[in-house]
């Protein structure tokens, strides 16, 4: 490795920098694509350490993550290491998370059962790290009781499971077996590493989309709200360790690993679930877009074009932040999403709904607002402070606006 290397190494940044993060690769015919995932952590700045049992050889080799992690790679549990006498418990005390995928049937037995049969049982027995097992398999295999016992044995002890999805497999069938997409397994990791984080303990209610109020059993009244910016703060509430209730109307967005995810449509659904989900909650973050009006009348059936003039009587919908009672909620906070006058209307709303932090956004702004994947924002506090924040990316902002509610619940 060069100097210049070593230098990027010991300095790396990212959302996982310096996180040590032990990746055990297992004989699945998936270990191919445990290259990208061990390449996406190291550009996210962790330090992967990885293992490779003897049957992952057989599909992958050594110098393969090697030259993705820039470090040595783990295959020989007999193998003499001149700088220590006992490499897998340095490794097993040094990790932060212990991540097996693919996982296949026959080491998730063997860590069910604490077998210290190679290099990654006996780090998996060796660590007090959290363990974050995907498998990967034939769907008969994956579906066989004795597999799902074994999962269920080291869920009691704690174990992150990352489900298999459904698809073709490389035995010709099609079933639940294929390796859980990358993203999936590196939202489970930072789930993990952040259990004991900043907001570890707390719960917090995200709601997020946009709402629908139909006209027929076709058409329906929305706005153009992606949901990106409530997800985004839902995944960013979940890392550092928060307990998230997300309720989300419609997205085209896959559902946040390990937060709880509540469907709604209309504005009254999303009424029903926000004071529900609230009732025993410390933080309340309304990022949704929800419809101010509804049709009077919902149509039983689809409106025929008549060559007339159609005319749809609307009426208002509940303002669900101003009628929420606050009950045990420390911090309440909105959005703001203004054509104009941002800011003399977003102060308005702070004290009209009795919240302690708005987040004013001029959806006329350039790569801001709905459907976009940055957002240009100023945070405005009960105490008349005014934060402004540059353009930043959603998941970005979302960290900021997080950073504003564990000052709040410090107070």
């Amino acid at each position: 490795m060069t100097q210049e290397r070593l230098a990027s190494s010991a300095h790396a940044t990212g959302p996982l920098a310096g996180r040590v993060i032990v990746l055990g690769i297992t004989g699945s015919i998936a270990a191919y694509k445990a290259a990208g995932l061990a390449s996406t952590l190291t550009q996210m700045g962790a330090e992967v350490h990885v293992i490779l049992t003897e049957a992952a050889t057989r599909f992958v080799t050594p110098l393969t993550f090697q030259a993705l992690t820039h470090r040595p790679v783990h295959t020989d549990l007999w193998a003499p290491d001149p700088a220590t006498g006992v490499p897998h418990i340095e490794l097993a005390e040094r990790a932060e998370v212990l991540v097996v995928a693919p996982a296949t049937a026959a080491t998730i037995a063997r860590l069910a059962q604490g077998l210290a049969e190679d290099f990654l049982t006996c780090v998996a027995l060796a660590t007090q790290a959290p363990l974050v097992v995907a498998p990967a398999m034939d769907g008969g295999m994956f579906e066989h009781p004795a597999t799902q016992a074994n999962l269920a044995v080291l869920r009691s002890r704690g174990a992150l499971v990352v489900e298999p999805e459904v698809g073709h497999l490389a035995s010709g069938l099609t079933g639940r077996g294929r390796l859980a997409a990358e993203e999936r397994i590196i939202a489970a990791i930072r789930q993990v590493l952040g259990r004991r984080g900043p907001l570890a303990g707390v719960r917090v209610v995200v709601t997020a989309g946009g709402t629908r109020e139909p006209i027929d059993p076709v058409r329906f009244i929305g706005n153009r709200s992606s949901g990106k910016m409530g997800y985004a703060l839902a995944e960013a509430a979940r890392d550092r360790g928060a307990e998230v209730t997300l309720i989300t109307a419609p997205t085209a967005l896959p559902a946040p690993e390990g937060v709880h995810v509540v469907q709604v449509e209309r504005a009254r659904e999303m009424q029903r679930a926000v004071i529900e989900a609230c009732a025993n909650a410390d933080v309340l973050l309304m990022a949704a877009a929800v419809a101010d009006y509804r049709p009077a009348e919902e149509a039983p059936q689809k409106i025929k074009k008549t060559g007339q003039e159609l005319t749809i009587r609307l009426v208002e919908n509940p303002d669900i932040l101003k009628e929420l009672p606050r009950g045990r909620l420390k911090v309440k906070a909105g959005f703001a999403a203004e054509s104009e006058d941002l800011l003399a209307n977003a102060a308005r709303k702070l004290e009209a709904k009795d919240l302690d932090l708005i987040v004013a956004n001029d959806i006329t702004a350039p790569d801001s607002g709905f459907g976009t994947d940055t957002n240009t924002v100023t945070l405005l506090f009960r105490d008349g402070r005014q934060v402004p924040l540059p353009n930043l990316p959603k998941r970005e902002v979302a960290e900021r606006i997080l950073d504003a509610v564990q000052e709040l619940l410090q107070r």
